[in-house]
This record gives C-alpha cells, structure tokens and sequence, in this order.
C-alpha cells in the first residue's frame, strides 16, 4: 500500500511539472535594453509614474504572450493594466510596502523564480523604479 502511495505521489508530482514547464511564459526575443536587461525603461528616482515607466515595463518584460497577459494568465496574474496589476492577486503589490510585495521578492529573485521568467533580469534601476512606485502608493498615475 505504501508503494503504490509513493507511486501516486510521484505521478502527480511528475505531471505538476511538466505542466508547469510546458505552460507559462516562453522565452521572448523583445526589446533589450542597453546593459542586457529585457527591457529599455528607465526610471527617476522618486515620482515614478504608472503610465510612464511601470506598465511600459510590464509591456515590455511581464505582460506579454504566454506570460502574464491574455484570458488565462500564469499564476492568475494580468499585467495589463493598473486594476489587475494591483488587485488580481493579493500580496503581489502591497502599496506603501514594497519589502512585503511579492512583486519585489521575485524581481530580485529572493523567493521562488526570479521574475522575469527565462529572460535576464531586470537592471537595478528598474527593480528600484518599482520598489519606489511601490513606496509612494502604487498610484494610477
């Protein structure tokens, strides 16, 4: 009984992964920016603006075919746009508290998967863009 147990155990989990590698984001040739990074956004220091720099980022980086855009994003996450970056998933974006927003741990890749997903990692500029839009509200600006 025990071995067919385990046996079960190790389907699923065999299945869980082949799914979770066969869906999801995809490699993506895009726009690269100047130092490698997958994208060519640059952001000021405080002030960062939602429509200016951080959904051009999601564009560029995160809100792409088979990533997270479309009717069935990876991880239930849309970043398409303010309201689904902000409110799709709980946690993900937590104005005021960029330290406790999942969004940061994975762009610095200091929980899970480094985000973005099979590409290079965003430049510092860019992960502090978002850790201050982040600290200043997480505004729709």
């Amino acid at each position: 009984m025990r071995f067919r147990t385990l046996f079960v155990y190790i389907i699923v989990a065999a299945v869980c992964a082949i799914v979770t590698t066969s869906s999801g984001c995809k490699k993506y040739e895009g726009i690269v920016g100047e130092d490698g990074s997958p994208s060519n956004v640059i952001f000021p220091s405080s002030n960062v603006s939602y429509a200016q720099e951080v959904q051009r980022l999601f564009n560029q980086t995160c809100a792409i075919a088979g990533c997270h855009m479309g009717s069935s994003p990876t991880g239930r996450l849309s970043l398409e746009s303010w309201s689904n970056a902000r409110f799709d998933l709980p946690g993900v974006i937590v104005a005021g508290s960029p330290e406790t927003s999942t969004m940061v741990l994975r762009i610095e890749g200091r929980v899970s998967q480094r985000m973005p997903l099979y590409r290079n990692p965003l430049n510092q500029n860019q992960i502090n863009g978002i850790r201050a839009w982040i600290a200043e509200g997480a505004l729709n600006n």
